[in-house]
């Protein structure tokens, strides 16, 4: 009867050795033991509304941590409220390529790892941290007793635009406003500013009076200018074939002058033989026909001229004019 007892302290010392073993491989487990897992910190300024421990903590949308803590600090050097997020990476969704296994955290930090706060769900407002890239952000880091690698933060969008709405003088632009409001009063109420519309008012109805009698001298000279067009236009196509007739006349006369002339030489060429070559009178006969045949020369110019331009007993000839 002995034994038994000692048999069932055997066994429950067996089971309740198990019942540990297991318990301790569950914690193990998930408590992610034998992983590759890192502690970090993060520094916020602002609000954390709606952050809380086992928020995830996401790289481009993929989970790959969680918060652990969060702390409200008060830096008494300058009064300041700084909230101190603490969180677990670990690298279950990171798949590595290549041989290194050093921890290149720094390294993403030097190319523009930043956090930033951003909403799970408009409808319950919760938060988590989202990790991206951001190189063109200056890395502003704030001292902290933590010794976990601290992540750089930048704020959202909205608390940029908050910051910059908060920056913005509104006292300064109402001042202005009313300013320029009053300026615009004075203006408005200015007389000569009132007077503007009569004045305008005259000035077209002068534009109109102009507008009307332009309108009533044109009518009034249009035919006249078209009868002056009409006289010349008949003016100069008589004139055109009387130049034509009497550089026909003109040619006669030519050819009779030429036929005189021939008459004249022969007659003077049978007085050469009845006067002396020396006298007076040959003198004078040949100067007289030198004359005539520069003469004849010219009405020969004239004929061609008129010929080819019959206009030029109006107009002059075409290389005379400017």
């Amino acid at each position: 009867m002995s034994e038994k007892p000692h048999t069932v302290a055997i066994g429950a010392f067996i089971v309740g050795a198990l019942l540990i073993a297991l318990t301790t491989v569950i914690f193990v487990i998930g408590s992610g033991f034998g992983r590759d897992r890192e502690k970090v910190v993060m520094v916020f300024d602002g609000s954390v509304k709606g952050l809380s421990v086992g928020a995830p903590v996401a790289l481009r949308g993929v989970q790959i941590g969680q918060v652990t803590d969060i702390e409200l600090i008060l830096d008494t050097d300058d009064v300041k409220l700084i909230m101190l997020v603490e969180a677990e990476l670990s690298a279950e969704n990171i798949r590595r390529r290549g041989h290194s296994t050093e921890d290149f955290t720094d390294e993403l930090i030097s190319r523009g790892l930043r956090a930033q706060l951003n909403t799970q769900s408009i409808l319950t407002g919760l938060l988590y941290i989202q990790l991206d890239f951001h190189p063109e952000t200056r890395v502003e880091l704030v001292v902290t007793d933590s010794p976990y690698l601290q992540i750089p933060t930048i704020p959202t969008g909205l608390e940029r635009l908050t910051r910059e709405v908060q920056d913005i003088d509104i006292a300064k632009i109402a001042s202005d406003l009313e300013s320029t409001l009053e300026g615009l009063q004075a203006f408005i109420t200015n007389t000569q500013f009132q007077s503007l519309p009569s004045r305008l008012d005259e000035s077209l109805t002068a534009i109109t009076a102009l507008g009307d009698q332009l309108r009533d001298q044109l009518a009034s000279t249009g035919p006249k200018l078209d009868q002056a067009l009409d006289g010349a236009s008949q003016t100069f196509t008589l004139a055109n074939d009387e130049l034509v007739e009497i550089s026909s006349l003109v040619q006669a006369n030519l050819k009779t002058l030429e036929a005189a002339v021939d008459a004249f030489d022969a007659a003077m060429q049978q007085v050469d033989g009845f006067i002396s070559p020396d006298s007076a009178t040959t003198h004078e006969l040949n100067r007289a026909l030198r004359e005539i045949a520069l003469a004849g020369r010219s009405l020969q110019a004239l004929a061609k001229t008129l010929e080819e331009q019959p206009e030029a007993l109006i107009r002059g000839k075409s290389g005379n004019r400017p």
